[in-house]
């Protein structure tokens, strides 16, 4: 008993330690105080004509191929107070650094929307020509006091800064938006030494490097039609998290089983996610003129090499082995913002084809622990033509009459990937998150989510006959995890997320006892 508790407070020591020294970044949450143009991402659906600001909307995620780890794209907030603001809260937000390039008080530091704010008045005025300029830090920490392979403490965080162009504004004419974003990722990540299928810190993977992670044309052509084209990643677009109050809601989590999007996607498919980037284009259509409808489609260069640390700026199409084809059809219904009118509610169906040709799923055995005498007797085959589904579902529970600034959501995900080549054909994610915590703690949340990975049958049937022939190692299985979290936000541009996350079968083997794990996120918007 001991030697756990010493566990512990080792665990949280180095938490504290961790966060004294790495102070401060925008969690996987994304700024609470995102530009009013992230309205565009409160569902899949939001219209083209509504997207005047889209160069502050960055989506989220990322990963590596097959079993990866994945990280989100924050959106960044502009100078002003984040969407509409409930009227008890107007005027709530300062930014004294209009005149100046420090704030006039400390109190004004902590109350503007960004840590360094107006820069003199110099942001604002590139703003309105036309140049957004945003960066963002954010910081993941997660140890095992118990259960796993072993216990450890492990650190990871990115940097990153994105310039968009409204080129209306820069030129006069009415051609659309190019947006940029590099991002720099450092550290080491504790999945692979629980071991973990799904990585507990979405912000680590995709090579520690530097990276482009964004270079692309966004053009709404009218009500009815939006494109873009670039160096883009299908995260952006295609099984997307829906924005609540400004907030990703998949990334009120750490785990990157849920922050992001359904990871399975990625373990099954060619499927680009961030901070990756890769060529390809999208088409949005509009049936109705508004944000009610949305038919898409997509293409995309799959990679399976581009998270490798040497192709941060790749490119190209070399070692390209196929495209990624997604579609993709929402719902939605709403009001302007989610502090008045109906509550907003989202509903996407999806699905892809994968014209590459990859070894089908007997070949992820080795993921599993199998030793490889008995490798050799696995049933490989080649197979061309990947494809899957999936559906979302997310729903505003209730806003508090007395205050409408605090409310609670709730999200449901089910994908689906082809039986020859999926590791996990069935995956289901969800969670719920209020916001609002207390009466003086508007903006603080609490979320709990859970996400449930079931392994291809086929291996399982494939390791019961070897176990009868006589094999001795351990039957894949699924993985299983739930997460408790506490999003503290003392200043609109900073939020600091301590956590637990418990594993079940971690590793999808029963070898190791479940890890309960101490998890520890914080963020800033610059």
């Amino acid at each position: 008993m001991q030697q756990v508790s010493s566990e512990w407070l080792k665990v949280l020591g180095m938490a504290c330690a961790i966060s004294s020294v790495f102070p401060l970044g925008l969690s996987g949450a994304y700024a609470e105080t995102t530009k009013k143009s992230a309205a565009k991402h409160h569902s899949s659906a939001q219209p083209p004509h509504q997207t005047g600001n889209i160069a502050a909307n960055h989506p989220h995620t990322m990963g590596s191929p097959v079993i990866r780890n994945t990280g989100r794209q924050p959106t960044f907030p502009a100078i002003q107070s984040a969407g509409p603001v409930p009227a008890q809260d107007s005027g709530a937000i300062s930014d004294s650094t209009q005149h100046s390039f420090f704030p006039a008080s400390f109190h004004d530091w902590l109350t503007q929307s960004t840590m360094t704010g107006d820069w003199g008045g110099y942001r604002t005025r590139l703003t309105n020509m036309g140049i957004n300029i945003g960066g963002h830090y954010l910081e993941d920490s997660a140890g095992n006091p118990m259960g796993g392979k072993s216990k450890n403490v492990r650190y990871a965080d990115e940097f990153g800064i994105n310039v968009d162009f409204n080129l209306k504004k820069l030129t006069g004419w009415n051609l659309g938006m190019i947006h940029t974003l590099i991002t720099a990722r450092q550290g080491l990540g504790l999945g692979a030494t629980l071991p973990a299928l799904d990585s507990p810190q979405q912000i680590f993977g995709s090579g520690e490097t530097v990276r482009l992670t964004r270079l692309s044309w966004e053009m709404p052509w009218n009500h009815y039609v939006s494109t873009e084209v670039g160096e883009i990643n299908t995260e952006n677009d295609f099984e997307q998290s829906s924005m609540y109050w400004g907030m990703s809601e998949y990334c009120q989590f750490e785990s990157n089983a849920i922050c992001g999007m359904p990871q399975s996607i990625a373990m099954n498919s060619g499927y680009g996610y961030y901070p990756t980037a890769h060529p390809g284009a999208w088409v949005k259509f509009y049936p109705a003129g508004n944000n009610h409808y949305l038919v898409q489609f997509g293409a995309y260069s799959v990679d399976p090499v581009i998270s490798n640390t040497h192709n941060g700026w790749k490119m190209n199409l070399h070692g390209a082995t196929g495209t990624y084809v997604p579609f993709q059809l929402g719902w939605h219904r709403g009001g302007n913002d989610d502090f008045s009118g109906p509550l907003q509610t989202n509903i996407k169906i999806g699905g892809y084809w994968d014209s590459s040709q990859v070894s089908d799923v007997y070949s992820k055995l080795a993921s599993y622990g199998v030793p490889s005498q008995y490798l050799i007797s696995a049933p490989t085959a080649k197979v061309r033509g990947r494809f899957g589904g999936w559906f979302q579902f997310d729903h505003m529970l209730e806003r508090d009459a007395s205050d409408p600034s605090r409310g609670t959501s709730f999200f449901g995900s089910f994908t689906w990937g082809d039986p020859r080549t999926a590791v996990a054909p069935y995956f289901i994610t969800w969670g719920l998150t209020r916001k609002g915590t207390f009466a003086n703690r508007p903006n603080d949340t609490i979320s709990l989510g859970m996400k449930m990975l079931w392994v291809n049958p086929k291996l399982t049937i494939w390791a019961r006959q070897m176990q009868a022939a006589g094999a001795d190692f351990n039957k894949p299985s699924g993985e299983s995890a739930m997460e408790l979290n506490y999003g503290w936000r003392p200043t609109p541009w900073l939020v600091i997320r301590p956590g637990a996350q418990y594993i079940w079968n971690t590793g999808g083997t029963h070898r190791y006892k479940n890890p309960l794990l101490l998890d520890f996120e914080t963020g800033i918007t610059f």
